[in-house]
């Protein structure tokens, strides 16, 4: 293949040869139907801290791979995958965004491993607040790779720890990137010690910084052992120059090398032997060796640059199509039997199997509708064909098959194995299902997602806005699986929950601009949680005599604390038929239903243990309504006698700020009750760790401001449930109580 046209970089491709079809013990399991085929996809996601450059980084990508000729920045907000007018206006990326660019490794005097060869690249830019983890969650559940992006002066940062874990969770394979190299007090150095002490990271350079600041000009291949220098003339960085290694970086260089082989070979049989035989070891074995590592997971290349200066971004590309597995070299997805959960049913990437894709995200789209983004993992799928969703047992039809582009829609025929696009007009279909051929079925471990630590009442301005506001609110819940919305039934308030208060925020904003709804919103509320602190004994009767055929059913339970963390745990000790078997469930539905609504102020109870221990029947009156009853009373009971406390959501908060005002922000955090965990001097600037209730964090954004003057930043994440101190617990209920009255 070769760009269609005469500039470098051209958007799309003429195909000259039929690319070879993957062979897999035999079998073909990439169709010559496809204008890549497997081994030449990367399905990869850019995940960071926020302001670490992930979006910036994705726009110099997409530049430099041909899909667009004029580069974009955030700041103006005119970049590809920011395309949300929230985004645009706050300068942060609020929803993953996928799209496609192609690459093909140019001969420029480096030794690569795909050199010549075209690749697809399907990218996803997630995001990097914490009020928005859902996005980068349910991406990680369907790529192959990821670059985490780090910022060159604040190294490895809150959330670069958290997307992290999120990566690994999902056995990720990722490179790092090392960007800002031209700021004041960057450090690649130190970026790297963070990534090996923070995240417990087999990482070693691959390139190094040449200079450093303003005077940051390339970078070092420190594999080909070559310099590739930026010209100061060229500002779009489209045009440098692979030369020596100037003078005084040339020992570095070769240490770096020889530290490198040494890592690998620690970890790669066929690199060590090269070693021990004392062979000759070139540029591709030492790629090679790192590429089956990085496909294990076993280690983690780094790279540097400055996205914002145009610098070392084509390196990183390289690195994306050298160290990044395709969907081939990555483990089969692993799913069970809808019929029998405990069988587990292997998915391996084939075009020619029967189609099989998980649902990762719904959105709706003001022109098209309902968008259904999904990864495919085996098999095809046509216009026309239809799907079976296990969840549901249902079949669809498959109307249109879109390619995404950020907010641009491409229709498509087919869609093959490994490929991420969307699907519209599919009902019934919510983010983590699988869509499957009937005829195989097969359900895929959906993502998993926190629960919502923030929520608020809700109430539309006018009765006229009533039914838009319900129905933007089901849409909105159906896209984001850590929005909620229910009603208080005590208070009868409709109340919406999420991660934050920008979340909600952002929820608001999108109501009045996408669904044109004015809604009125009271004060945000702590998802505050329920637990017992000792043991006790409950028992739940629910008797009623008509006249005619009554109701009974009686329970008893043993109710006691749980490890923290450890959820709830209900387990049947029903010895001797005092409760028969079909009531059982219909009281462990009662005891749930008791859980979730609490004994002090209607919050959840968690952390704790119960024991069905005893009761009895009466062989015409008893029935499922009467146990499930007694179930909740006999919760109620055993949770008011196992002195219950209200634990609060604590927040991991990281401040960074100039040391002249260390002393007013570690006085403002004590004031709001934080627990100071660590104190770390960087780079002329001191970090302050410290554990903090979520309620004592509302308009910190202004104080930190205030007390700096502008100069601090800071960042939080949800850390654990720790009970409320007794002088506060008091206030708390008796907020809850008032609002109860009010409702």
């Amino acid at each position: 293949m070769r760009p269609a046209g005469e500039g470098w970089p051209g958007r799309f491709f003429s195909v000259e040869i039929l690319m070879v079809s993957v062979k897999d013990n035999g079998k073909s399991v990439s169709s010559p139907e496809r204008e890549y085929s497997m081994d030449r996809l990367r399905n990869i996601g850019i995940a960071a801290h926020i302001d670490a450059g992930k979006t910036t980084t994705t726009e110099r990508i997409l530049f430099y791979t041909g899909l667009i000729h004029r580069m974009g920045d955030v700041d103006d907000g005119n970049t590809v995958t920011d395309w949300m007018e929230q985004e645009r206006e706050r300068g942060i990326t609020i929803t993953a965004a996928a799209i496609t660019c192609y690459w093909s490794q140019k001969d420029e005097g480096l030794e690569k491993l795909f050199a010549g060869v075209p690749h697809q690249i399907n990218i996803i830019d997630t995001p990097g607040h914490v009020d928005f983890t859902a996005e980068v969650e349910r991406s990680m559940r369907v790529l192959d790779g990821a670059v985490a992006v780090f910022c060159g002066v604040a190294g490895v940062q809150p959330q670069s720890e958290t997307v992290w874990r999120q990566a690994t969770k999902y056995r990720v394979p990722r490179i790092a990137f090392v960007n800002k190299m031209d700021r004041v007090g960057a450090d690649f150095d130190n970026a790297v010690a963070q990534m090996r002490k923070r995240l417990g990271a087999y990482a070693y350079p691959v390139t190094l910084p040449i200079g450093k600041e303003d005077s940051f000009q390339g970078v070092i291949d420190i594999i080909n052992q070559k310099a590739i220098l930026y010209s100061p003339e060229d500002e779009s960085g489209a045009s440098y120059e692979v030369t020596r290694i100037p003078a005084e970086y040339e020992e570095r260089a070769k240490i770096a090398l020889a530290e490198l082989i040494d890592a690998v070979s620690n970890k790669d049989d066929d690199l060590a032997a090269l070693v021990i035989e004392d062979r000759p070891i070139g540029p591709l074995d030492i790629k090679a060796a790192i590429r089956r590592l990085t496909c294990k997971l076993e280690m983690v290349p780094v790279l540097c640059g400055s996205a914002f200066r145009n610098r070392g971004v084509q390196p990183l590309i390289d690195a994306i199509v050298d160290y990044l597995p395709s969907p081939l070299e990555v483990p089969a997805a692993v799913g069970q039997d809808p019929d029998d959960p405990d069988v587990p049913v292997e998915v391996a990437s084939d075009d020619r199997g029967k189609f099989c894709a998980l649902a990762f995200k719904l959105w709706t789209d003001p022109y098209v509708g309902k968008l259904v983004f999904f990864r495919a993992y085996r098999g095809q799928l046509k216009r026309g064909d239809t799907i079976y969703n296990p969840r549901t047992r249902r079949r669809e039809r498959v109307s249109r098959v879109l390619r995404i582009q950020a907010d641009e829609r491409m229709e498509v025929e087919t869609v093959y194995a490994g490929d991420i696009a969307a699907l519209v007009g599919v009902r019934n279909v919510t983010t983590g299902d699988t869509l499957c051929d009937e005829d195989a079925p097969v359900m895929l471990e959906p993502p998993s997602f926190p629960e919502p630590v923030l929520s608020m009442a809700i109430e539309p301005k006018t009765k006229a806005d009533r039914d838009r506001l319900m129905e933007g609110l089901q849409r909105l819940s159906e896209e984001d699986p850590t929005f909620r919305v229910y009603t208080n039934e005590e208070t009868g308030q409709l109340i919406v929950a999420g991660m934050g208060e920008l979340h909600l925020e952002i929820i608001r904003d999108r109501l009045f601009r996408e669904y044109r709804v004015e809604a009125n919103a009271g004060q945000p509320q702590i998802a505050y949680r329920e637990t017992v602190t000792r043991a006790a004994e409950g028992e739940g009767k629910f008797i009623r005599q008509t006249g005619g055929r009554g109701q009974y059913g009686h329970v008893v339970i043993n109710l006691s604390p749980n490890g923290r963390g450890k959820g709830v745990e209900i387990e049947n000790r029903i010895v001797g038929g005092a409760i028969p078997k079909e009531y059982i469930q219909p009281v462990i539905d009662g005891l749930r239903e008791g859980i979730a609504g609490g004994v002090l102020a209607g919050y959840p109870i968690v952390d704790v243990k119960v024991d069905i221990i005893d009761g009895s029947y009466h062989e015409v009156d008893s029935s499922e309504l009467a146990f499930r009853m007694a179930g909740i009373f006999a919760l109620k009971d055993a949770a008011r006698k196992a002195a219950p406390i209200l634990l609060e959501p604590i927040m991991r908060v990281e401040c960074t700020t100039p040391e002249e005002y260390q002393g007013d922000l570690l006085g403002d955090l004590n004031r709001r009750r934080g627990k100071i965990t660590s104190i770390e001097s960087r780079n002329n600037a001191v970090i302050l760790h410290a554990l903090v209730p979520l309620s004592e964090m509302f308009g910190y954004a202004t104080a930190i401001r205030s007390l700096s003057k502008g100069r601090a930043s800071y960042s939080m994440e949800p850390h654990s449930f720790e009970p409320v101190p007794a002088g506060l617990a008091g206030d708390i209920l008796d907020s809850a109580g008032a609002m109860q009255m009010r409702g």
